[in-house]
C-alpha cells in the first residue's frame, strides 16, 4: 500500500470510497463539489512554494499498488478557525454551596467555544472496511505524521484530532437526540452534512449559555466524551503518540478532542531522515518500517529497509513505490 499526496484525477474514486463511510465522520458526508473544492484546495497546498502557515487542507489516499485502487484516505488541515471557526464544547466544573445546609455540589456543565485562531487538525481518515488489519490503518494514520515532521514550518504548534462520537447506523445521536435536535429541528445525518458547507448555522442557533450536564437524559450523559466502537482502535494509537483529552467534545456527537503539542508526537519526535545509499535487494527476513519521501509530492509505505550509519538501503520496489532515487533523502520511523 502507498500513501500518497491528493491529485484532481482522484476525485470520483475518492468520492466513491467515502459513500462507505458511516454516520459521525462528518468532514467526509460531503457533497462531490465540496470534495473537488477540497481536492483543488489542497493540490495548491502541495504545490506552494511559500513556507508559511496557510490554513490550507491537505489530504492523502490510500492506494493499492497492484489495481491502483483508492482504499483509504486522511487528511492534515492546517489551522482550523479564521472564516469558520471551529466550535465545541469545554467540560467545566460549576461549583454550587451553602455554607448553612453544609452543602457544596461541584456540576460538570458544557459550554460552547468558538476559535477562531485555532490548531492544527488531523482527520477525515477513513479505511475501507475490506482493508481493515494487516497494518494498513498504522500506515494511513502515521503517514501524516511523517509528512508534518518533514514540512513543520507548515503548522501551528497545537494539533487536534476530533474523534467520532457515540452515533448508530440509522444516524442517531443520544447526545444530539437529547441537546442539538432541540434547537435546530433536524436530524443528526442533516447537521452533520450542513456542517461541510458553512457552520454559520452553529453560531445563530446553538444555546450560549452552560448546560448542565446531570440535566441531560443518562444516556446522553453517558457517550460524553466516548467514542464510536470503531473509533477505539484509532483513540488508542493517538493516546500511544501522546495525544490526551483535555475537555474539549463535539458538539453534536460529543465525542472527544484529542490534543498534542506537534513537536511531542511520538513519530514526529522519534523520526529519523536520511539519505539513500542504495538501491538494490534486500534479505526477505527484514522487518518493514514507516517510510516515505521528502517531497511534497509524498509518497509513503510501510517498506523493508537496511540502515547504517552511512544512510539507508532500498529495493528498487521502493524506490518505485516511493519515487527517489539514490541520494535522495527520505524519512523513516521504526
Amino acid at each position: 500500500m502507498i500513501v500518497r499526496s491528493v491529485i484532481p484525477d482522484d476525485l470520483n474514486p475518492l468520492f466513491q470510497l467515502i459513500q462507505q463511510s458511516e454516520f459521525g465522520l462528518t468532514t467526509l458526508k460531503v457533497s462531490r463539489d465540496v470534495l473537488e473544492q477540497r481536492i483543488e484546495d489542497s493540490v495548491f497546498a502541495f504545490s506552494r512554494k511559500s513556507t508559511k502557515r496557510g490554513g490550507h487542507p491537505y489530504v492523502f489516499v490510500m492506494q493499492e499498488p497492484t489495481s491502483e485502487k483508492l482504499v483509504g484516505t486522511c487528511s492534515i488541515y492546517s489551522k482550523v478557525g479564521g472564516f469558520e471557526p471551529f466550535y465545541s464544547y469545554e467540560i467545566e466544573m460549576s461549583v454550587h454551596q451553602s455554607a448553612d445546609l453544609g452543602v457544596h455540589k461541584d456540576i460538570e456543565t458544557l459550554h460552547l467555544r468558538e476559535e477562531h485562531d485555532g490548531p492544527t487538525e488531523i482527520g477525515s481518515l477513513f479505511l475501507s472496511p475490506e482493508f481493515w488489519g494487516q497494518g494498513h490503518g498504522r500506515l494511513l494514520s502515521k503517514s501524516r505524521f511523517l509528512f508534518m515532521a518533514q514540512f513543520s514550518n507548515l503548522f501551528e504548534n497545537e494539533v487536534i484530532a476530533e474523534m467520532r462520537g457515540v452515533v448508530d447506523n440509522q444516524g442517531t445521536s443520544p447526545l444530539w437526540a437529547a441537546l442539538g435536535s432541540h434547537f435546530f429541528q433536524m436530524d443528526f445525518p442533516k447537521a452533520e452534512t450542513l456542517t461541510s458547507k458553512s457552520k454559520k448555522f452553529i453560531a445563530e442557533l446553538m444555546p450560549r449559555h452552560p448546560i448542565y450536564i446531570p440535566l441531560l437524559p443518562q444516556e446522553a450523559q453517558d457517550v460524553i466524551g466516548q467514542v464510536h466502537d470503531f473509533t477505539k482502535p484509532a483513540l488508542a494509537m493517538l493516546k500511544k503518540e501522546g495525544f490526551e483529552f483535555r475537555k474539549l467534545v463535539d458538539i453534536f456527537d460529543g465525542g472527544p478532542t484529542m490534543h498534542c503539542e506537534l513537536e511531542n508526537i511520538a513519530t514526529i519526535r522519534t523520526c529519523h531522515r536520511a539519505k539513500v545509499i542504495a538501491i538494490e535487494a534486500i534479505p526477505a527476513s527484514t522487518q518493514p518500517i514507516l517510510l516515505s519521501n521528502c517531497r511534497m509530492d509524498f509518497r509513503c509505505g510501510l517498506e523493508a529497509v537496511s540502515i547504517t550509519e552511512q544512510g539507508v538501503t532500498i529495493t528498487p520496489a521502493t524506490a518505485k513505490r516511493l519515487s527517489v532515487s539514490v541520494d535522495d533523502e527520505v524519512r523513516y520511523s521504526i
